[in-house]
């Protein structure tokens, strides 16, 4: 066998290597929008059902029986509410005291830096209920500003851009100084435009890390017109036992704006592994 044939049938094999890696880490979800999308009668009896349509669907956002309350829709938005005003905090933040960091000179930059550091890989878990002692202290308990406040930083997103930041020659910065431009239309105008990429890398972690969290939003909020979607699903399961179809397509609409939002940030987020790989 010659060396560019055995070449040929090592690339072939990888990409069928590859394959197999791709439907397995997709056959959950693909299981879970089927399923959501089979006849009630085939729910979690068949991998593939006979025919689909969007009766669950139907039932979870309106229709179904009035004995059980079907908050889905409201807890979809509570979500939505939630995980926009953190992830957009936690850049806006990270990109302020990212460029401090990187660019500024003050009093008391080491010990700042040393804390983030710190932070990064201190267990949040152990500041869990102090975290809710102090929340309801404050008044907060079964609000909205029990799950956006504590979240509002983001030292990850600090780091990231401290670090980008430091890449950028400081001739563009001491050049826009002389041009008369204070540091914040530095930051909005210069910096951040330049940091498109760490930015999708950035908003995309932190609203999919957001989107998805549970256990301090079951914590701090009882009221079910102010859950978010990831508790009512983990709360409903049994008086929907009997409705396992409804409760896939919460599913599915869960983890749906994700999916939409990696699409179209994509190449950005390629485009920034890459630069952040490179450097």
């Amino acid at each position: 066998m010659s060396k560019n044939l055995r070449k040929k049938f090592a690339l072939v094999g990888l990409y069928l290597l590859a394959t197999c890696l791709l439907l397995l880490m997709i056959s959950p979800y693909l299981y879970m929008l089927l399923q959501s999308l089979a006849p009630w009668r085939e729910v979690d009896r068949v991998f593939i059902p006979s025919s689909l349509g969007l009766h669950s669907y139907r039932w979870l956002l309106g229709g179904g029986l009035s004995t059980l309350p079907r908050p889905w829709l409201r807890a979809w938005g509570n979500t939505a509410l939630v995980t926009t005003t953190v992830t957009l905090s936690r850049v806006l933040v990270g990109a302020l005291v990212g460029y401090a960091l990187a660019v500024l000179s003050f009093r008391g930059k080491r010990p700042i830096q040393n804390f983030i550091l710190f932070q990064m890989f201190y267990p949040g878990i152990i500041l869990l209920v102090p975290a809710f002692l102090l929340i309801r202290a404050m008044g907060l308990y079964d609000t909205y500003l029990a799950m956006i406040l504590p979240g509002l930083v983001s030292t990850w997103a600090i780091f990231m851009y401290a670090n980008f930041f430091r890449s950028i020659p400081r001739e563009v910065v001491e050049a826009a100084r002389i041009d008369g431009a204070s540091e914040l239309r530095i930051i909005f105008q210069i910096m951040i435009p330049l940091a498109r990429p760490v930015t999708a890398i950035v908003f995309l972690f932190l609203f999919m890390e957001r989107w998805i969290e549970l256990l301090w939003d079951m914590i701090v909020v009882r009221d079910p017109s102010k859950q978010t979607l990831n508790v009512l699903l983990a709360t409903m399961f049994g008086p929907y036992g009997g409705y396992p179809g409804p409760l896939y397509a919460a599913g599915v609409l869960l983890t749906f704006p994700i999916i939409i939002l990696f699409l179209l940030f994509s190449r950005r987020f390629v485009s920034g592994v890459s630069l952040i790989i490179s450097s």
